[in-house]
């Protein structure tokens, strides 16, 4: 299975890459279980099609309004919706993995949310800065579950 992501700060690189490590040390213990393999988004990332099943993991970066009522911009992630957008990659797509800072309220995930609604393509977990080991866990049998 796929993974692609972008990073900003480094805490969705850092999630996604423990992320494929697990998966790796589940694929030790039981062979028919998927190795993750990881695909960085930038804005250097030379874009392609898309062709075999992947997962979306994006964090959110917003500018102005607040998400309800009075709007917001998507920042710094564009990059990924382009990609996406390419070829219509998103049609590969499984699914969409947001994370952000709970302190934001109702934007904590909201740009994966957008992703959601606007590419059809389901929610399927989230998880704050870094993501705890039952993050790891949950979110592992989460993308198990879909292939």
């Amino acid at each position: 299975m796929n993974l692609l992501y972008i990073s900003i700060s480094g805490n969705t690189k850092s999630f996604v890459e423990r992320l494929a490590a697990y998966s790796e040390e589940q694929h030790q213990a039981d062979a028919a279980r998927p190795i993750f393999l990881t695909k960085e988004i930038s804005d250097n990332t030379l874009f392609e099609k898309e062709t075999e099943p992947f997962v979306t993991f994006v964090p959110t970066y917003l500018e102005g309004g607040n998400g309800i009522d009075n709007g917001d911009v998507e920042i710094l992630t564009e990059t990924m919706r382009e990609y996406l957008e390419y070829e219509d990659n998103y049609r590969h797509c499984l699914g969409v993995i947001g994370s952000g800072n709970k302190n934001f309220n109702y934007q904590y995930c909201l740009t994966a949310k957008q992703y959601s609604e606007a590419f059809h393509i389901p929610f399927l977990a989230d998880f704050e800065l870094r993501g705890t080991d039952s993050d790891l866990k949950r979110i592992y049998q989460r993308i198990n579950d879909l292939i």
